[in-house]
This record gives C-alpha cells, sequence and structure tokens, in this order.
C-alpha cells in the first residue's frame, strides 16, 4: 500500500506558530531578559536573599492567578478571586480566635471559597449570566461581607497549622524557602497535570475554545464550567493559608488589587483573555514577571505609580499581541 505525503517545502514554523502551539516560551525568555537587565544595573538583584523575597512576594497572587487561569481558559473572568480569598481569612481567623481547631477553621474557609465558585459556576451556567458581571457583583459584596465580619479591623491568628505555610526552611545553607513556596509549586504540578493529561483538562480548552462545538462533541459544558469554577474556588482558599502564613492577620483590605494582579499575570504568562489557549507554566512566569519588575524597579529608586504604568502597558502590549496572533492565526 502506497501513503501518500505531503511534500516537504523545507519551511518551518515561524515565530507565530511557534508561540501557538509554546505560548510560556514568550514569557520565560520575557523573564529571563528583566532578570538580566535588573542584575547588571543594581548589585543586589540576584542576591539570594532578595530572590527569594521575590518569590515570597509573588505567592498569593500565583495561586490566585492560577485558579483565575482555569476560569479565563474556558473564556471568563473572575473580579472576585481576591475578595474571596479575604474573607476565607478572616473566617478562619475568626474560628481560630472562637476556639475552633485549626484544622476545621481551615476546611471550613476552603469551603467558603469552594461555595462561591459553586455560586458564580451556577449563575453562569443556568442562568446564562456573564462571568463579568456576576463576578463584578460577587466583589461588591464579598468586600463588604469581609468588612462586616472583620468589624473594620485585622483579625490576629496565632494557630500554628493557619501560619504554618510561613515556616521557613533553608536550601544549600542559603536559600530561603517556605512552605508555601512548595505548596504553591505542588498546586501548579497538579493543574499542570490535570490539564495536559486529562479528558477534563482537554475538555477545559475546547470549551473555551469553541463551546457550540465542544457541546456538539459530546461534552457537558456546563459541567465542565461548574467544575472549574468549583475547582478555582478551592484553589483560592488555599490562597488565603498562603496570606496567614505571610502575614498573621486576617485584614479585610488586604490584597484590594489581587484580582487585576492575577488577571495580569494571566495575561502577561501569554493565555488569551478571549480561552482556548495558554498554560499554568506560562502564568507562573507571569506571575514571577510582575514580582521582578516591582522589584527591580523599586531598587532603581523608580515611584510606584510609574511602576504601575509600566505594568499597565505591558498587560496592553501582551492583549494586542495575543489579539494580532489570533486574527493571523
Amino acid at each position: 500500500m502506497t501513503t501518500l505525503r505531503a511534500p516537504d517545502t523545507g519551511e518551518r514554523p515561524g515565530v507565530r506558530e511557534f508561540l501557538l502551539r509554546a505560548p510560556a516560551v514568550g514569557p520565560a525568555l520575557a523573564l529571563l531578559v528583566a532578570i538580566a537587565v535588573f542584575s547588571v544595573f543594581t548589585d543586589t538583584f540576584l542576591n539570594p536573599d532578595n530572590l527569594s523575597l521575590v518569590v515570597q512576594q509573588s505567592l498569593v497572587i500565583a495561586t490566585l492567578a492560577l485558579g483565575q487561569t482555569l476560569i479565563i481558559l474556558t473564556g471568563g473572568i473572575d473580579l472576585a478571586n481576591a475578595s474571596a480569598a479575604v474573607l476565607a481569612t478572616l473566617i478562619m481567623a475568626k474560628l481560630a480566635l472562637g476556639g475552633a481547631p485549626g484544622f476545621v477553621a481551615l476546611l471550613l474557609g476552603i469551603a467558603a471559597t469552594a461555595a462561591i465558585g459553586a455560586v458564580v459556576g451556577t449563575l453562569v451556567t443556568q442562568v446564562r449570566l456573564p462571568p463579568f458581571i456576576v463576578t463584578l457583583g460577587m466583589l461588591t459584596m464579598l468586600t463588604a461581607v469581609a468588612k462586616l465580619v472583620a468589624d473594620g479591623e485585622a483579625v490576629p491568628t496565632g494557630d500554628a497549622l493557619l501560619t504554618w505555610l510561613g515556616t521557613r526552611r533553608y536550601l544549600f545553607g542559603g536559600i530561603e524557602i517556605t512552605y508555601g513556596m512548595t505548596l504553591a509549586l505542588l498546586l501548579y504540578l497538579g493543574v499542570w497535570y490535570a490539564l495536559t493529561s486529562t479528558a477534563w483538562g482537554k475538555h477545559v480548552y475546547a470549551v473555551g475554545n469553541a463551546p457550540e462545538s465542544a457541546r456538539l462533541a459530546g461534552i457537558k459544558v456546563n459541567r465542565t464550567l461548574l467544575s472549574v469554577y468549583v475547582a478555582a474556588g478551592v484553589i483560592f482558599g488555599l490562597a488565603a493559608w498562603q496570606a496567614l502564613g505571610r502575614v498573621p492577620n486576617a485584614d479585610p483590605n488586604a490584597y484590594q488589587l489581587g484580582n487585576l494582579d492575577s488577571i495580569t499575570a494571566v495575561v502577561l504568562g501569554g493565555t488569551s483573555l478571549f480561552g482556548g489557549r495558554g498554560s499554568v507554566l506560562g502564568t507562573l512566569m507571569g506571575a514571577l514577571i510582575v514580582a521582578v519588575l516591582r522589584s527591580g524597579l523599586t531598587q532603581l529608586g523608580v515611584d510606584a505609580l510609574y511602576q504601575d504604568v509600566a505594568t499597565g502597558a505591558l498587560v496592553i502590549a501582551a492583549v494586542v499581541v495575543d489579539r494580532v496572533t489570533r486574527r493571523n492565526g
């Protein structure tokens, strides 16, 4: 039997095709360039203590961005992820302060964010409301509820389990790491595996790319969307645990821009805001880019407002590139 093959033209995939197949490559290169530039223009950027601090500062946002990635891959967006995490920190701290075991407080805090995700997912799938509108309303409500629960004040927690992720250890005698970093790494590995090696992950990409085609192919679109919002809610609860590990106080005013920072990390990481394309590795690179940029510019003496301008310009540029790439794809 003769097998017909397309003639070999000798052409190789262009840059655009390569980036479509490996969207995390661009953010990784950008991260390396940023590290190289700041290491040249500052004397302390490559100091192990500074690099450890950069990672720790990106920890909570990186975890929020991980859940945000799942939602954006389906073509949605979550403006309430940070406020849900803040509410969870208050629930955990309040319960522990009232005498509840730390394990119970932790589980109930995570259960609260999972329930919020289920509510949002139900409104999106059953009532057919746009995710932007649902999560915008949820953002307003959760912010108010958090302040009511806290009575306008930060709630301290001395529970060992709730602050356990802040425990520090040292690699090779000098590189400081925390258990929170380890948890973030495990979460990223777990979600990466789920997206790349399971039927559920393929369904997530299919729903984000073309929901009607996914439905015709037999994929239960609503069930997939609901599972994504619940899974993201659990991740937001774990981000709350990380936050208590970094600062053992539940503050209702914390992470006010956490939702926007997480979206920034996702976009800079190469995940398309239009759904169906992206990777958790890219999101991790995006979160590190933001942290590296802020740390490097701070060491250079650049005002925080100009740092925000630079970050915003990067986000717009990333969306423009994504838009042009899709239009020409």
